[in-house]
């Protein structure tokens, strides 16, 4: 299976050094020096990363073969793919790969079908699962622990539990005025 797992940015300095925008949990795994990546358009790789160092607070690759501002300038917002076997696991028992997630049946405590996972959006703040329902609309469902109560894969679902308001529209005001009161 094939997951993206960076972009890379612009030429940094006059030696081939790039940016790159990390897509993945796991960048000291995917992005190490020796890492055969594909690309995105297909033609500029495959790459070799040849050295990565962090220099304030963005991740610098450099690929064999490409040694200078040109050449680095030339790769700039190509997708780097990696080969990912679809049984791996993350490390951490409560993580999971974005294709583990895709098409999981989201359903509440009591059962009640919601609908299925089509995409996760990764934000800065947290992950939103973009839930397809069955009348073809979509919800989005913010990946936390006070929402999302469960992920069973071998059941293939989802269980959560929404605040009021997240998947209908019977949200609760409430209000500070007592009833009744003029303002």
């Amino acid at each position: 299976m094939q997951l993206v797992v960076a972009r890379i940015g612009r030429a940094h300095g006059i030696k081939g050094e790039v940016t790159v925008e990390v897509r993945t949990d796991e960048p000291e795994l995917r992005l190490a020096p020796g890492a055969v990546l594909l690309t995105e358009p297909a033609s500029t790789g495959p790459l070799t990363i040849e050295t990565g160092r962090v220099h304030s607070g963005r991740l610098l690759l450099r690929f064999e073969g490409v040694r200078d501002r040109n050449a680095a300038e030339a790769l700039r917002n190509t997708l780097l793919i990696a080969e990912v076997d679809p049984a791996e696991l993350p490390e951490d028992p409560d993580e999971y790969y974005d294709h583990q997630l895709i098409d999981l049946d989201v359903v509440l405590e009591d059962g009640t079908e919601i609908g299925r996972i089509t995409e996760i959006s990764h934000l800065p703040s947290q992950d939103l699962f973009i839930v397809e329902r069955p009348d073809g609309s979509e919800v989005m469902v913010p990946f936390v622990e006070e929402i999302v109560a469960e992920i069973d894969l071998e059941e293939q679902r989802c269980v959560i539990t929404p605040p009021p308001g997240l998947i209908d529209d019977r949200a609760e005001v409430v209000s500070s005025r007592d009833n009744g009161e003029e303002a």
